[in-house]
């Protein structure tokens, strides 16, 4: 997909899927969404949210700290193509973990910065590291046609997609098949700088290990899905996404506020995020 097609379609899909992941005990909350201006990323908007995601914890972490005090505070500034996300450590959805009332994360810190670019992956530096910085830079290549089937891609429970297998009916594009990235057009990168730093002893390497694991498959998941969800939001603007994103806020808002009934015999019928925002809309 192009870059232009892609700001949309990761703006859709990460909506969908703090929808899919939220109910009455846990999920995503929108603290603020507001522009920004910023020397080095330009102008862009600045978007916090807390992470209440204490199921999705492994069991280990889960005895530093009650599970009631995970949660994680992020910021992100976005300034298309570039952004940078920042957790802190009182806690958040498999990328990082703060916990308000155990202060043993308190000096955790996970900073993500993202470049974008129009090619294959082929760019060699595109963050300017320095010298120091590239010898200990380790580069993985995130194929969005593979699966994974570690610990953390079971907690994200996203829908199993099969893209090799995949074809679009609005756009005709797929399946994804070997060789894809050389071959498909358009086509773009995402190139993300992950910065885990956990200086506990004793336990800040596991800690980074974890996390960084989290991050890995939580891209994954969320990158698959922007693809496979291409038919919902293709040919959407930049507009339709911004109002999407507020009604979405008030929505994940009165979700977490509902007092822990069992789910809707409704839930299953739900088919994309526009229909569900459009009843939404038309309750405020």
């Amino acid at each position: 997909m192009s870059m232009e097609e892609y700001e949309i379609g990761l703006s859709y899909t990460i909506m969908k899927m703090e929808q899919q992941n939220t109910n009455s005990k846990e999920g995503v909350e929108v603290l603020q969404q507001v522009p920004f201006e910023d020397e080095k990323l330009g102008k862009g908007q600045l978007t916090s949210k807390v992470y209440h995601l204490q199921s999705k914890i492994p069991s280990w972490m889960k005895g530093f700290a009650p599970a009631t005090a995970l949660t994680v505070h992020e910021d992100s500034w976005c300034a298309f193509p570039k952004s940078r996300t920042a957790e802190y450590f009182r806690t958040n959805l498999v990328v990082c973990i703060i916990c308000r009332q155990c202060p043993l994360f308190s000096k955790c810190s996970l900073t993500i910065d993202t470049v974008n670019r129009p090619d294959n992956g082929c760019s060699e530096n595109v963050h300017n590291l320095n010298s120091e910085q590239l010898a200990a830079r380790e580069v993985e290549i995130i194929d969005i046609a593979s699966i994974s089937r570690d610990y953390w891609s079971k907690v994200i429970s996203a829908p199993n997609v099969d893209l090799t297998a995949f074809k679009s009916q609005r756009t005709e594009r797929g399946p994804l098949l070997k060789g894809w990235m050389d071959s498909c057009r358009p086509v773009m990168t995402t190139y993300k700088l992950v910065i885990m730093d956990a200086p506990i002893w004793g336990l800040g390497e596991r800690l980074e290990d974890c996390i960084i694991a989290g991050e890995r498959a939580l891209v994954l998941a969320c990158h698959r899905l922007c693809f496979a969800w291409i038919d919902e939001w293709y040919g959407m603007t930049v507009e339709q996404i911004r109002e999407m994103e507020r009604q979405t806020d008030m929505l994940l808002k009165k979700t977490l506020k509902k007092s822990g009934k069992a789910g809707s015999k409704h839930e299953d019928k739900r088919k994309t995020l526009k229909d569900e925002i459009a009843v939404v809309g038309s309750c405020t």
